[in-house]
């Protein structure tokens, strides 16, 4: 009787040893490589800001954080991509604020875009710069201004994509002022900026990451931020609500998200290891660099920023006269 008792504490020990051991490696995160897919073609400040938080993880996590371009439709695409995966933290998407913005006016996707992902962390915010082709005339906000009322209809600008930040703040803008400007979108800020440096198009508005480079080679002019007062993250450019185009601003955040279903204590895991990042000297002048600041949040923050900037963004599509693409 002894014997079998003895036996029966040794089944359940080793029962014991065996779920716990279980138990401890479903929660180990992460427990393989990390893909963290960017709806976006390289090059771009969603790109840039990934790949900086990508290294950052990889050496912190001792687990590859991977980024994956995956463009298209205007960062859906990739996006749906995303959705569709396991909501377990091994795969995760760096967003910007175009996503909000471009699903303010898509008359139909695949997926509920306030609903498919979760933000678990953000990176950094900053305002967009206005910059002109050198071949323009105008050399300030005011005269940009002036050259497009004489020229209804005849001025460009570009954009990474219909509905995306820079289609938002360009027609924005021309509202704002009161012009009539032609949007022309392309696959991608990067494409965008190739034709303002080509001159195929004369504006375009977008962070200082994807316009500086061009601006300090002298392809490209920067006239004026789109904050409300002179940013100090654009040192020497006017703020455009101060130079011709009262009350007009525009901001860009910058973003880490995952599937949703994501388990909360990985959610915490991930936000936490991305704000340990974002404190750093490090990684604060890597964002002073691009123009942006660091924005850490708390998961309590993040809870449903999608459902409030997804609305903000449709009366601002409202406002801009952007219809339903």
């Amino acid at each position: 009787m002894k014997a079998t008792q003895s036996s029966l504490n040794v089944l359940v020990l080793a029962l014991c040893a065996i779920g716990c051991g279980g138990a401890a490696a479903q929660s180990a995160y992460p427990s393989k490589n990390v893909q963290m897919v960017v709806p976006y073609t390289a090059g771009g400040s969603i790109d840039l800001f990934s790949r900086a938080i990508a290294q950052r993880l990889t050496e912190a996590w001792g687990r590859n954080v991977v980024v994956d371009n995956r463009p298209g439709a205007s960062g859906m695409i990739g996006t749906e991509i995303v959705t569709k995966t396991e909501p377990d933290g091994h795969t995760l998407l760096g967003h910007t604020s175009s996503y909000p913005a471009t699903a303010s006016v898509r008359a139909k996707l695949p997926f509920d875009p306030a609903r498919a992902i979760v933000p678990v962390a953000m990176i950094g915010r900053a305002p967009m710069l206005l910059a002109v082709h050198p071949s323009v005339p105008a050399k300030s906000v005011k005269e940009l201004v002036e050259l497009a009322k004489k020229n209804p209809g005849k001025l460009n600008y570009g954009s990474s994509g219909a509905g995306g930040n820079n289609h938002f703040s360009g027609s924005l803008f021309a509202a704002a002022a009161g012009v009539k400007m032609v949007h022309v979108p392309y696959k991608g800020i990067s494409m965008a900026t190739t034709a303002l440096t080509s001159g195929e198009v004369e504006i375009v508005i977008a962070s200082a990451a994807a316009l500086m480079p061009q601006v300090k080679a002298g392809r490209a002019r920067a006239l004026g931020a789109t904050s409300l007062k002179p940013s100090p993250l654009l040192p020497g450019l006017p703020a455009i609500a101060e130079s011709g185009v009262p009350g007009y601003s525009y901001e860009l955040w910058w973003g880490i998200f995952a599937p949703a279903g994501l388990p909360a204590d990985r959610l915490n895991t991930i936000n936490a290891a991305v704000n340990k990042i974002l404190a750093t000297a490090d990684m604060k002048k890597f964002l002073d660099n691009e123009g942006a600041e660091p924005w850490p949040l708390t998961p309590a923050q993040l809870d449903g920023l999608l459902v409030r900037e997804i609305e903000r963004y449709k009366k601002a599509a409202q406002v801009a006269g952007i219809p339903p693409q």
